[in-house]
């Protein structure tokens, strides 16, 4: 492993701490009993106190020393004073441990009393402090020039979703986003449990993925010797619990679909899908707004939001759009009762990529996602999709071409997926039996037929209407972020490149290059001095590590760090 100079440093700093017979990593409980936030709210003169948290910041002034520790609420001041601290003879404590051992980023604990400075700030003037873990990495802190200008911040997206354990600690507002994101879960849980529901747990691993159009990831279970496939969703398994006699049933899971990655999707995301017997979608989308309204309001304090250049209202009633009217309207195309061959046409003219594969379903999505959607800022329901879009939902009552459907859109983006559930058994097997036709023609999202399912619905589902909310983007809307990595602790990330060791011509040779970027060869070669045999390894080896690169134009030849 390959240390910089501050990373070896802090351990030598390490090792003498040992020395002194002070462990920089104790077991014992250390006993907290005061918050930066705390103190701050409930400040009084003198009172004692108990505090711990990081080393952010300090200005060493001969025996005193002023400094913020930032704990899970924020930061505080803190006042180091040699002589309050050691009150005898023996200095070492300040002198030794605290300017010379510690570093920015050290977790300490501090007793001590509060006071207020000479202009105005809360203070705790240090009795004693104790090291709780030494920091062996320095943290990439954020500096501040003469003018004000910040420069050196944590902001690559890269690095900051990598380690975010960093991008917490560097970055106040990224801890705002996550505790927003609580707030938003705990608020829908509030609003399901008033209502009587019963919040569950359904099987990740499942042996048929169901409840979605999308692909899945397989796995294979070695003691049962079976294919496993982590679930798509949970839609087919809550309303197993709606057969089996609850009313009212809701679970916020983890789902995976083995698709792209963008903006708006991740690989393992999380919905919350909740189950009604005897109510329908129209009683849905009541509800939904009721829910949603409440939701802005508790994690903003508001049912305006702003999202980017949006002003957002989630107050109630939100607008209902059938899905072929949307079509109409933003397209001049009445698709209404078209066929498969006509409905692939008049996708092409409209310049939208298709193929042989897609079914009248997926054509429809796919006009509706390229010229539609975009168009829905403001909360909207899309309803009353045809029944090839929709093989889990009722017909609709009084079109048997439809289907009781609705998705709400918000802000250009899909928030929620509901229906008026399928509970007749015989019509939900050939609707099954019409997605495996699907599959067959080359479909890789097509539902699979889950016998179980089907089994369970012989029994009897009584009327149900069921919801799923992206929790990820409901997210994404109520903290102004516009991309899903913003709002996952740990997003999925592709491999990290593993840093790459350098001999000392190598790392010559790219110092040469940092600042332009790139060199004639033959002068890089000059000002690198080496032998020729070491110049010609050199360069093939940081050709092979793909670290530089020779464009040839003619007669010149240009060394370029990539």
């Amino acid at each position: 492993m390959q240390l910089s100079e501050q990373e070896i440093i802090r351990r030598e700093k390490l090792t003498k701490l040992r020395e002194l017979g002070i462990n920089p990593y104790p077991a014992a409980l250390y006993p907290v009993d005061a918050t930066s936030k705390r103190i701050k709210s409930e400040f009084e003169e003198g009172k004692k106190v108990v505090i711990s948290g990081r080393l952010m910041s300090r200005r060493i002034q001969g025996k005193a020393s002023f400094a913020e520790l930032q704990d899970s609420e924020g930061r505080i001041q803190v006042y180091f004073n040699r002589d309050e601290i050691c009150t005898g003879e023996d200095k070492s404590l300040y002198n030794d441990v605290y300017k010379k051992l510690l570093d920015i980023g050290d977790i300490i604990g501090i007793e001590g009393e509060l006071f207020t400075t000479q202009v105005g700030e809360k203070t705790v003037m240090v009795k004693n402090f104790s090291l709780l873990s030494k920091s062996l990495r320095p943290l990439p802190l954020p500096k501040k020039d003469a003018e004000g200008n910040v420069f050196d911040e944590f902001n690559d997206p890269e690095m900051r979703y990598r380690q975010r354990y960093v991008d917490l600690v560097v970055n106040p507002k990224v801890k705002e986003t996550f505790i927003k994101r609580t707030k938003i879960t705990n608020s829908i849980r509030e609003f399901y449990n008033k209502a009587g529901y019963l919040e569950v747990e359904t099987p990740i691993l499942q042996p048929i993925p169901g409840g979605a159009a999308a692909r899945p990831f397989l796995t294979h279970h070695n003691a049962l010797n079976i294919p496993l496939y982590l679930r798509i969703a949970n839609e087919l398994y809550l309303k197993r619990l709606i057969v089996g006699g609850f009313d009212g049933v809701y679970e916020f899971s983890k789902d995976f679909r083995n698709e792209g990655m963008d903006r708006t999707h991740n690989p393992e995301f999380t919905v919350m899908e909740l189950y009604v017997a005897y109510k329908d979608y129209n009683w849905m989308m009541d509800t939904t707004e009721k829910l949603l309204e409440k939701v802005a309001i508790d994690a903003n304090g508001s049912s305006k939001v702003t999202v980017g250049e949006n002003e957002i209202e989630f107050k109630a009633p939100y607008a209902r759009v059938p899905i072929l009217e949307a079509i109409k309207i933003h397209t001049g195309k009445d698709v209404a009762g078209m066929g498969e061959e006509e409905l692939r046409e008049t996708a092409k003219e409209l310049g939208i990529e298709v193929d042989e594969t897609m079914g009248v379903g997926k054509l429809i999505d796919e006009i509706f996602g390229e010229k539609c959607e975009h168009h829905y800022i403001q909360p909207t329901f899309i309803t009353d999709y045809p029944k090839e879009m929709s093989p889990l939902t009722k017909e609709h009552r009084d079109n048997p071409a439809l289907t009781e459907r609705f998705e709400l859109m918000v802000n250009g983006k899909e928030l929620a997926n509901a229906y008026s559930e399928l509970n007749d058994p015989i019509d939900q097997r050939e609707r099954f039996e019409e997605q495996l036709k699907l599959s067959e023609k080359g479909d890789d999202e097509a539902m699979f037929i889950d016998q179980d399912f089907l089994r369970a619905l012989e029994y009897g589902m009584p009327p149900t209407s069921g919801i799923g909310i992206g929790i990820d983007r409901l997210v994404m809307l109520l903290t102004n972020n516009s991309s899903i990595q913003e709002v996952l602790f740990f997003p999925q990330m592709r491999p990290e490149k593993k840093a790459i060791a350098l001999t000392d011509e190598e790392k010559a040779i790219v110092e040469l290059l940092k600042p332009e970027g790139e060199m004639e060869l033959s002068d890089l070669k000059s000002k690198a001095g080496l032998s020729g045999k070491k110049w010609d390894k050199s360069m093939k080896a940081l050709n092979k590590h793909g670290l530089v690169s020779v464009n040839v134009e003619g007669d010149n030849k240009t060394v370029v760090l990539k």
